[in-house]
């Protein structure tokens, strides 16, 4: 019988979660406000720290700029140039000396303009001379750096220009023993271009309050304060600034923040910002950094608001669970006696039901047992299925390689037959001229048996190459080497046939890149296929011309012969395809791959004159570059022996 036990959801508990809840929200909104609030502290004195290292580089930088130039005026003012030239009547040929060396330093420096002024005011020599609003003739006297120049010997003075109408910082210098004055007008355009660039707010200002250089342009000849009426008069008359309003700067303080402004920004909304100064050194200038804090202060204030509002409630909710685990524990407490009597009860049940599933487990594990033999029998299959697969891979690849060297077998065996011919005919030469008496020429054939023995050596050595898989050389070869031993081998063929060969080749002294043995084999076999094309013309004729364009040297073999049709242009190089009632259509499918192998490209096509072209096009060997690499002297495609 079943006795009634307490509910740990009713009402009572509804109302207690309703009051955690309430309290959570409100220790996490105090948490994340509390944070929020330290967070700002600590972000404005990051921010200050930060700020006040680039205001040190900022004024380091600007320092240096102005150290840079200070000392050209003292410079030139000794120059024994600038005194004559300010004297009276100096020659033209002076002034025009000066104006040229004046145009040379400021552009080796930098400064904006630099000038000499003579003792009554007017500027006789400038940088500018060739300029069409040059300074010379202007008078400048009223300029109090020339005032201060000829009182004390050195003055200064930001400004704007009269002439230029830009502002500068002009340095001056009295000349010595002269008494004239030589300027250097400094610009500041580069460094403010540099503090835009930086996104802070960065101006300068002088004693004044005045704003000299600034990254904003808006802000120039804009106060910091107040200037009265009598220093505006004094500006105007020494026209120090043209008709600049002298304007206050849109700054405005925020109260009970300290370092704190808000910078107008016209229309749009002010932002606020932090603001710095500080002196630079030499100078009575200040340097002003305004570093915006807006997206500082929000990002540090939102991360702190959520990081306070989770741990706040990560704590709450702890709080909660631990209070609802106790009030859990009580009440499993209070419901295990209830439910030891439903037990006894459902023991006698639960056992036959165990039973039951203790059957269906014996039979579900028998079932996978079987699952799993069958599973290890189809995988060994599998295994045995893909060992026979690569068994047939590699006998298909070992079938194609065999195929591949049969083809090239049988090009080495028509490669071969010609420079057997010509041993035969230079081996009976020799013994014909042996009897005569005639030693020196028997010797020079002999020589020539030698170095056609090892071109079958290298042809020979091709093939065990192919067989190997030996990676193709690419090294500088000598063209006419190519060309001669080539020649040599299909000339007694071409002069039985009565076929002229006709050379048209530059100078001695081409090199290509490629391997030189395999180079002759293609050339030989363009020769060859030239001389069965022409057989039986009414004309006979095949050319072998080398052309140079730039980087890249030409080898084209021309015939007389019918040609190539357009149908078969595309099949030539094919493997297999021939138009010879004996031929095994290798040789052009061997010779492209060698020309290619070489870094070149073979192509046929027909001759505008009649017959057919084929142009095999190879890359120019750069001797220099293969020198300074290490490598030795290029070599010849085949032994030097006597001549033909």
């Amino acid at each position: 019988m079943k006795t009634a036990r307490p509910d740990p959801a009713g009402p009572d508990a509804a109302r207690r979660g309703s009051l955690v809840l309430a309290a959570s929200l409100a220790m996490m909104l105090l948490a994340a406000w509390i944070a929020g609030r330290a967070a700002e502290r600590w972000a404005l004195s990051d921010l200050h720290r930060t700020a006040h290292t680039a205001l040190a580089l900022q004024v380091a930088a600007l320092r240096a700029e102005m150290q840079k130039q200070a000392s050209l005026p003292l410079a030139l003012a000794s120059d024994p140039e600038m005194a004559a030239v300010a004297g009276e009547s100096p020659p033209r040929d002076l002034v025009e000396r000066v104006n040229r060396r004046l145009a040379q330093v400021a552009a080796a420096t930098g400064a904006a303009v630099i000038y000499v002024i003579r003792p009554d005011g007017i500027t006789v020599a400038a940088s500018n001379a060739e300029a069409e609003r040059s300074f010379i003739g202007r008078d400048y006297a009223f300029r109090p750096y020339f005032r201060q120049a000829v009182a004390t010997g050195a003055g200064s003075q930001f400004a704007l220009g009269t002439v230029s109408g830009r502002a500068g910082l002009y340095l001056s210098r009295r000349i010595a023993g002269a008494g004239g004055v030589v300027v250097v007008k400094i610009e500041f355009d580069e460094i403010e271009a540099a503090w835009r660039a930086g996104g802070d707010g960065v101006f300068v200002a002088d004693a004044r309050g005045i704003v000299l250089v600034a990254s904003d342009p808006t802000w120039h000849f804009s106060t910091l304060r107040r200037i009265d009426e009598a220093e505006r008069r004094r500006i105007r008359e020494a026209l120090e600034f043209g008709a600049a309003p002298l304007g206050e700067m849109p700054l405005h303080p925020v109260p009970g923040a300290h370092d704190l402004v808000r910078v107008g920004q016209g229309a749009a909304p002010a932002r606020a910002a932090l603001a710095l100064d500080a002196a630079i050194p030499g100078t009575d200038w200040r340097l002003h950094t305004l570093t915006p804090t807006g997206g500082a202060l929000e990002r540090e204030r939102a991360q702190a608001w959520i990081i306070a509002a989770l741990i706040t409630g990560l704590a709450c909710l702890g709080l909660t669970t631990l209070a609802g685990r106790r009030r859990r524990e009580r009440w499993r407490l209070a419901e295990a006696a209830a439910r030891r009597e439903e037990l006894e009860g459902c023991v006698r049940e639960r056992t036959q039901e165990l039973t039951d599933a203790n059957r269906m487990l014996r039979l579900e594990i028998e079932e996978r047992r079987r699952a799993e033999a069958e599973r290890e029998r189809v995988e060994a299959e599998r295994e045995r299925a893909e060992a026979e697969r690569e068994r047939l891979g590699r006998e298909l690849a070992q079938a194609g390689r065999l195929a591949a060297l049969g083809q090239f077998a049988a090009s080495m065996a028509h490669e071969i037959n010609q420079p057997l011919a010509a041993i035969r005919s230079y081996a009976d030469n020799a013994a014909i001229l042996m009897q005569r008496g005639r030693t020196t020429e028997a010797s020079e054939n002999t020589i020539a048996i030698g170095r056609l023995t090892d071109r079958i050596g290298g042809l020979t050595r091709q093939l065990k190459g192919f067989a190997r898989r030996a990676s193709p050389k690419r090294e500088p070869v000598a063209l006419d080497t190519i060309l001669r031993n080539g020649l040599e081998l299909v000339e007694g063929r071409a002069q039985a046939a009565g076929v002229p060969l006709v050379v048209d080749a530059p100078s001695a002294g081409l090199h290509v890149l490629g391997d030189g043995p395999r180079l002759e084999q293609v050339l030989v076999n363009l020769l060859q296929n030239a001389l069965d094309a022409v057989a039986g013309r009414p004309d006979p004729k095949v050319t072998l011309r080398v052309t140079q364009e730039g980087d890249r040297v030409g080898i084209a073999v021309h015939d007389t012969g019918p040609g190539l049709p357009e149908a078969l242009r595309a099949q030539v190089f094919d493997a297999f395809f021939t138009t010879k009632s004996d031929g095994l259509g290798l040789g052009l499918a061997i010779a492209r791959g060698i020309v290619e192998d070489c870094g070149g490209s073979l192509t046929a096509g027909d001759d505008p004159a009649g017959g057919a072209v084929f142009r095999m096009d190879l890359a120019l060997a750069n001797l220099d570059l293969a020198r300074a690499n290490g490598r030795a002297e290029p070599k010849a495609a085949g032994h030097r022996g006597a001549g033909r």
